[in-house]
């Protein structure tokens, strides 16, 4: 039982770093942006019901020109994301340089944090309980 509850307590700790790592931008901090800036998150066809398994899609919105891009997901796990990310990043006639999801731990995470780094993708994030901040997706 203490193995169980010391390896939470480790993935909160790791989660809250990456958190303190990922900058929050507010709806009033996109002046003017190039293509690229996406705001991203997910959509669940789930018919009302969040029990039992559906799909999600990742929605991804150019913040200039409108452009809107979708893959679906069979779950919302971080390493699905960062495929998902791939695919868009291939789908879109012009290059990701920002990505800007809300607070959901599918998005705030080491792994699609470490993608970001490693592809030159600015990675922010809104503030939590602001829905306004995601106003485009």
């Amino acid at each position: 039982m203490r193995k169980q509850a010391g390896s939470r307590k480790r993935r909160c700790r790791k989660r809250k770093k990456i958190r303190a790592q990922v900058p929050v931008r507010t709806f009033a901090d996109w002046n003017d942006p190039a293509p690229g800036c996406l705001e991203i998150d997910f959509v669940a066809h789930s018919g009302g019901s969040m029990a039992g398994a559906f799909i999600h899609t990742l929605v991804a919105t150019d913040i200039s020109s409108g452009w809107v891009e979708c893959v679906p997901l069979f779950s919302r796990e971080q390493s699905l994301v960062v495929e998902a990310l791939q695919v868009l990043r291939r789908q879109l006639p012009f290059p990701v340089l920002k990505i800007d999801p809300d607070n959901d731990s599918a998005f705030i995470n080491e792994s699609l944090y470490s993608y970001c780094r490693d592809h030159d993708i600015q990675f922010t994030r809104s503030r939590p309980s602001c829905s306004n901040d995601q106003a485009w997706v």
